[in-house]
């Protein structure tokens, strides 16, 4: 009996030492083996990708310290960006409440500025991949938190490493919320800044946002415009929404060729088309013929097709230009106004190239940009923001309104 009354009374001191342990956290197995180390870490894989790996040290640091904010913080990051991978509904809303859960806790147990403030731009971060309702809201009043905290200091941001990384998140957040002139002042910021770690990536995303501001001054976009102007890569089916969205090509080429019944209707519809969100647009574009915007035969399906998802490189861009340049002023030279030139003033464009003279129409008639250097980068694929600002210079340029 007195055996049993002992364990009686052992058993809770047992799952108390047992509690107070899990609450501490494990004996690290060397210097290293630290949660702020393996935070690091963790946040440095998600950089390049590798979230499991990235997970799998927060989850280290987590049994080190179950109470480490930061890593509590990147467990919410990650499980928001996986949120953003489901397509079924009910699998996104129950990652979303695991991200969420992990982000109250990390907001909970951050200790001091420093801490609260790399949790509140992890947050941003969070916010941003998820996208629950109303995410911009939440993501600016994290951005506001972030900015209010005085006694921030920069060598306690283990991953952000200075106080401009609220301001390239945010604006980031906006440039995905299509919210354009916004992301412009944020990335401002940073670029104005002294050179840090966010620097360089908020001057790439800035450049991108500016070009559609510019493209953007004298008109309003519709979404269709607005969403693929972010793209980092456009496709052939983006640039023939983009140039009856906003070109109103069809209702131009009308006005400005002569007996436009000749071309009512395109000669077929690819196979490929059939179906595509932009088939309409498509059709147009194939009705008029544009250059570079041609089906091509598929040895395949012995067809020819449209391929809608095919990339645009940048030299084809030229080339619509061109031929557009030329179908709306009725100028026949225009394709030929290049021919015989002897130097060319870019340095990966030669002046026998096939594609020479569309891209000195496109960059002298500043539809298109050259790179400091003057390349012209003829096999880069086109983003969205350059082919938005092509085609509103285009507009612009031949008093289109």
């Amino acid at each position: 009996m007195k055996r049993y009354l002992r364990f009686f009374y052992i058993l809770p001191l047992l799952v108390l030492v047992a509690s107070c342990a899990t609450q501490q956290g494990i004996t690290p197995i060397s210097e290293e083996d630290n949660p702020p180390h393996h935070y690091l870490q963790g946040m440095e894989l998600l950089e390049k990708g590798d979230m499991e790996q990235a997970e799998s040290h927060f989850d280290r640091a987590l049994k080190l310290d179950p109470k480490y904010s930061n890593a509590l913080a990147g467990k919410a990051l990650i499980a928001a960006m996986k949120a953003q991978a489901y397509q079924d509904e009910n699998h996104r809303t129950v990652e979303w409440q695991r991200a969420a859960d992990f982000f109250k806790d990390a907001q909970r147990y951050s200790d001091g500025d420093s801490q609260q403030f790399s949790v509140l731009v992890t947050g941003i971060r969070m916010y941003t991949h998820g996208k629950p309702p109303k995410w911009l809201t939440h993501a600016q009043d994290l951005y506001d938190d972030a900015k209010d905290l005085k006694e921030v200091n920069r060598g306690e941001l283990l991953f952000y490493r200075g106080e401009e990384a609220a301001d390239y998140f945010m604006g980031t957040a906006a440039y995905k919320a299509l919210q354009f002139r916004d992301a412009e002042d944020l990335l401002s910021n940073v670029t104005q800044a002294p050179p840090g770690r966010w620097h360089q990536p908020a001057g790439t995303l800035f450049k991108k946002v500016h070009k559609i501001v510019r493209a953007t001054a004298n008109y309003t976009l519709t979404n269709v415009a607005k969403r693929i102007a972010i793209k980092d890569e456009v496709v052939r089916a983006d640039v023939a929404a983009l140039l009856v969205d906003e070109l109103h090509l069809d209702r131009l080429m009308a006005g400005r060729i002569p007996n436009p019944k000749q071309n009512q209707k395109a000669a077929f519809t690819p196979a490929d088309v059939v179906g595509n969100p932009f088939q309409s647009e498509i059709m147009t574009v194939l009705k008029w013929g544009l250059r570079g915007l041609e089906p091509t035969f598929d040895k395949t399906t012995q067809a020819y097709l449209f391929n809608p998802d095919g990339d645009t490189t940048r030299k084809e861009l030229a080339f619509i230009l061109e031929d557009l340049l030329t179908k709306l002023t009725g100028d026949e030279t225009i394709p030929t106004t290049f021919f015989g030139q002897d130097k060319s003033p870019f340095p990966d464009v030669l002046p026998s190239s096939p594609w020479f003279n569309a891209v000195m129409n496109a960059v002298t008639r500043n539809l298109m940009e050259t790179t400091l250097s003057g390349a012209f980068r003829p096999d880069e694929k086109a983003d969205g923001a350059e082919l938005l600002l092509a085609i509103m210079r285009l507009r612009d340029a031949i008093n289109i309104y």
